[in-house]
């Protein structure tokens, strides 16, 4: 492929943390150019959530994980001036990201209404803890109280009266790396539905919305029902059995996922009579009947090692799989051919590691070309290329601390 989908789109983007950077990142994969305007001396506050650290750069693995092909350019934006190189860039760009506070970029002139006037075209993607408007507009977001306020916690862990029992957060900032992935959709969109307008429009993203949005089946469970779903652990509230099994020397995850399964299942573990038990025909009776079935499958996992479950499972057609450590997941055959670890050469840290991005396009895996920057690494050349500044203008904004 020699041109990306979204080569000639420009985005600015004025965000930092996760959400908003993941949303730019894939962007950038995708061809995008995305010029990431950052704090001078400071920027994006993931650049020092660390350790671990990237060799000797001081760059936070962190920062590397959510800002690849972008360019770092380092403005002031308390300033009129860096305000005036913002308002510029804005009136050569498509799509500008932020997720300051509500109204939080008016003072600064950088409000979408603001905006408009200067790019009509503008695409303009807001991302906040709430939303732009309600009782909680106001509020600060973040990614572990969302989890709790949007029922996540609530369905993930231990039962309360089991052993370690409690609400658990997801392991990875689910819900702002959800908010990114919402926030590209609703970017592109919006690029497509320019084509007919001609006109941008405002992105109103909210981290409460999206993971209320993304409860799925819980949610309509709930909804159909009235019945406020439990935590289960492993366990899977529609289909049975559909969870993490001990076997004799760790754990195996078992995700029977029709009764065809349920009955090859019980035949690789030596015990038909389940597979005809009427207590267990359908997986409606095997939900229902999950206190009696489960206690009568435990025992029969135990008879075989991880691995050897995962041999005679696959000839069986029955969908397992092991619980892999990192290192596992990194060594795992398939993950490696499908080349889900990638190398970019960094400004500062040499040669370093990154996740690939799982999009293919005709074979191609959709990454970036160049890694996460260093701060301000491109500052000098985006205000010569993109608003065609001089070498006396850019050291006078320098020399004005601006840039």
């Amino acid at each position: 492929m020699t041109t990306k989908p979204l080569a000639g789109i420009r985005v600015l983007d004025l965000s930092r943390i996760l959400a908003g950077p993941w949303a730019s990142q894939l962007l950038a994969d995708m061809g995008a150019e995305v010029i990431k305007v950052e704090q001078p001396g400071k920027g994006d506050d993931t650049r020092r959530w660390g350790p671990p650290w990237v060799g000797d750069s001081g760059e936070a693995a962190y920062f590397l994980s959510a800002n690849r092909g972008k360019q770092s350019v380092t403005i002031d934006m308390a300033q009129p001036a860096g305000q005036r190189l913002i308002r510029e860039l804005v009136l050569k760009s498509d799509v500008l990201i932020e997720n300051f506070k509500v109204g939080g970029l008016k003072k600064y002139g950088l409000d979408y209404d603001s905006l408009k006037s200067v790019n009509p075209r503008l695409v303009y993607c807001s991302i906040t803890g709430f939303g732009q408007d309600g009782p909680y507009a106001q509020r600060a977001g973040y990614d572990f109280m969302i989890q709790g306020m949007g029922g996540l916690m609530s369905l993930t862990g231990q039962p309360d009266d089991m052993p370690g029992g409690g609400p658990v957060k997801v392991g990875v900032a689910l819900t702002d790396i959800f908010t990114g992935m919402y926030a590209s959709n609703a970017i592109t969109a919006a690029l497509w539905q320019r084509q007919t307008t001609g006109t941008g429009t405002h992105i109103d993203l909210g981290l409460l919305d999206v993971q209320v949005g993304v409860l799925a089946n819980q949610a309509l469970n709930y909804l159909t029902s009235g019945q406020v779903p439990q935590r289960l652990g492993n366990a899977h509230p529609n289909i049975v059995p559909y969870q993490a099994f001990a076997t004799r020397d760790g754990h195996l995850i078992l995700a029977v996922g029709n009764d065809t399964q349920y009955q090859r299942f019980c035949t690789a573990a030596g015990a038909p009579e389940l597979a005809t038990d009427e207590r267990f025909s359908t997986n409606a009776l095997r939900v229902a009947n999950r206190h009696i079935l489960i206690p009568l499958l435990e025992p029969l996992l135990t008879q075989f090692s991880t691995d050897e479950w995962l041999v005679k499972l696959e000839v069986e057609g029955v969908p397992c799989g092991p619980i892999n450590t990192l290192d596992r997941v990194f060594a795992d055959p398939h993950v490696q051919y499908r080349d889900m670890a990638i190398n970019r050469q960094h400004a500062s840290a040499g040669e370093v590691k990154l996740v690939s991005n799982p999009i293919r396009f005709d074979g191609v895996a959709m990454n970036a070309d160049s890694a996460p920057p260093v701060l301000g690494q491109h500052t000098e050349d985006v205000l010569r290329e993109v608003l065609a500044l001089d070498d006396n203008a850019i050291v006078r904004l320098r020399d004005d601390g601006v840039i």
